[in-house]
């Protein structure tokens, strides 16, 4: 059986097949991320009868139905939704929806005279010479020839033949020709992946998500449109809750759902440090509750597909959408999310900066979705779910194939009688002594300010509320939240003209601290054997508020500093740098282990 068929239609047999339903379409109200001049350019396409591409529609797999016939799928429009949207908004003056949801209208201007194309405004409005707007052409009441006469007769200089003639060639792209490559439903996702990517000429690369996204959306039988609005407009909301007014204004049905009022919570919630995707969303939906990694395999159940008779059944449909849905509502849940991020917060994570793998953070949400839905006990879910996220960055344990070690750790903890067991097991075959002592001190040896080993030392200080470095009244955690800035312990310029110029050398994560700005500036580029005899108020330009020798040594303890630090010189660097990374992953150690 052939992969895929190509054939060609007209722009006006499409858009009358969207209407129809034959071809599923995402609702329109979804952003529309085209700018307006991208429409005028291709309505310019297919007037210049230029070739405007293909669209891509993947055929929905036939279903066997409870009575054992059989319901033939639909198509889903899968790529060449925003040139399809465009025409609409164009040609039939369809409102459509900006990144914040709002209505607008987009107005194409032609110049019959010139036959060019515009996006309109004001000054071509006034203008005789221009058609403000060419989705009236296309309105079943138009009138060619009372629209030339009345055109003529503000423009003296037209002739009436000349723009009759242009005119119909404007209506006429209706029949202009679109290619349109229909998948098979035997492919599955990964190849319609990979065919999407090799024949998208804009290099556009969708993810399986939006795919999902798009079986979701098709299925209006059982509430498919509602879970995709859920999850758009809450993933959405989480980024810019300002949108939330324009989403109950422009979508009235939906603000009328039980799914709205679940996520209206988000309109006044403002968090910076778990931002998920639509895509994150899903993920961590899908596998909490279906206890499977890969996405594929929920566009397969989506489907229907039995993985064992291989035939596709209504009542796995039904059933499969069942769960998404309370998966996704269990995800939006005000309660869960909010408790959830208290977790993250409360292991350090105070800025989204300081966690750079949103997979981490996923599997943390899968990880306390499912011990809440076990019946866990508070506490005990809040311990494991922080020790394992610290775990997940300290191991890097989602960076490679995220999918499989997802599906694995969530079904082991699925089956664990103890889930704390499974963690501790973890714990012991991956957080040896050789790892303390050897591992974590080698990944400290980088000069990359976002490595995730520089930012567990960070949330090790958050956590346990140490002052910068020099300072007995500000914490790191209050630099963090005022955008402060990591500063050198040896300072810069002094290293560069002692020899160390290579930036890799001098800007080493060993060799940073949290610091106050007016520290920063007294120490200026002094060595540290230099500065740091002047922090005591011995005399009148000491540069710190700490009155004693007993505050510098918590000082020092604190910010991992070592002692010989007192009397280093350039010479000393690379030394101190290796005193420093044993003594960040000792701190970095004791935090997971009191967590």
């Amino acid at each position: 059986m052939t992969n895929y068929t190509v054939s060609n239609t007209t722009i006006n047999a499409l858009i009358s097949w969207i209407d129809q339903e034959i071809i599923a379409i995402p609702e329109i109200q979804r952003p529309f991320v085209w700018d307006a001049s991208k429409v005028r350019d291709l309505i310019d396409s297919l007037y210049k009868d230029y070739p405007v591409g293909y669209i891509i529609t993947w055929q929905n797999p036939s279903v066997r139905l409870k009575d054992g016939s059989i319901s033939n799928g639909k198509k889903i429009l899968i790529d060449g939704q925003q040139r399809v949207t465009a025409l609409m908004a164009a040609l039939a003056g369809l409102e459509v929806v900006d990144k914040d949801y709002k209505r607008k209208n987009i107005k194409i201007a032609f110049h019959p005279l010139e036959e060019k194309f515009e996006v309109s405004n004001p000054a071509i409005e006034k203008n005789n010479r221009w058609i403000s707007n060419i989705a009236k052409l296309f309105e079943p009441s138009f009138s060619t020839f009372a629209f030339v006469n009345e055109y003529c007769a503000k423009n003296n200089e037209a002739d009436p033949d000349s723009i009759h003639k242009v005119l119909q060639n404007l209506v006429n792209i209706r029949n202009s020709s679109i290619g349109i490559i229909d998948l098979s439903h035997n492919l599955d996702i990964e190849r319609v992946t990979e065919i999407f990517i090799r024949i998208n000429s804009a290099g556009v690369v969708l993810s399986q998500a939006d795919f999902a996204i798009s079986k979701i959306t098709s299925n209006e039988d059982f509430n498919g449109p509602t879970i995709r609005k859920t999850i758009d407009y809450f993933s959405n909301l989480i980024r810019n809750p300002e949108v939330f007014a324009n989403i109950k204004t422009n979508d009235s049905d939906f603000a009328e759902s039980l799914n709205f009022r679940k996520i209206a919570w988000v309109k006044g919630y403002n968090t910076n440090i778990y931002e998920p995707s639509y895509s994150d969303l899903l993920r961590v939906a899908f596998t909490f509750k279906f206890r499977r990694g890969k996405l594929a395999n929920l566009v397969s159940l989506l489907s229907g597909r039995d993985f064992e008779t291989r035939e596709n059944r209504t009542e796995i449909i039904e059933s499969s959408f069942n769960d998404l849905e309370q998966a996704v509502l269990q995800f939006v849940d005000e309660t869960n999310f909010k408790r959830f991020v208290m977790i993250v917060k409360s292991a350090g994570i105070i800025d989204k900066k300081l966690i750079r793998s949103q997979n981490a953070l996923n599997f943390a949400y899968i990880l306390f979705l499912l011990l809440r839905e076990r019946g866990l006990e508070g506490t005990k879910i809040n311990h494991i779910v922080r020790r394992w996220l610290v775990l997940s960055i300290l191991t890097q344990r989602y960076s490679s194939s995220p999918e499989s070690q997802f599906e694995y750790d969530v079904k082991r903890f699925a089956d664990a009688d103890d889930p704390l067991k499974y963690l501790n097991d973890i714990e012991e075959g991956e957080l040896s002594e050789a790892f303390w002592n050897n591992v974590l001190v080698a990944s400290l040896d980088t000069s990359v300010t976002s490595s995730p080993f520089f930012n567990l030392f960070i949330m090790a200080q958050i956590y346990e509320k140490d002052f910068a470095f020099l300072s007995k009244s500000v914490t790191v955690q209050h630099l963090i939240e005022e955008r402060g800035d990591v500063h050198h312990v040896f300072p810069k310029d002094y290293l560069k003209k002692n020899g160390f110029t290579n930036r890799g050398t001098y800007n080493q994560i060993a060799n940073y601290v949290y610091t106050e700005q007016v520290v920063n500036l007294a120490v200026k580029n002094k060595p540290p054997k230099v500065y740091l005899s002047k922090v005591l108020p011995k005399e009148a330009d000491y540069i710190s508020e700490i009155a004693t020798q007993e505050e510098l040594d918590k000082n020092f303890k604190m910010n991992a500093i070592p002692n010989s630090l007192y009397n280093m010189e350039a010479i000393d660097y690379q030394e101190f740098l290796l005193e420093r990374r044993k003594l960040m992953a000792a701190k970095i150690e004791g935090f997971y282990k009191s967590l």
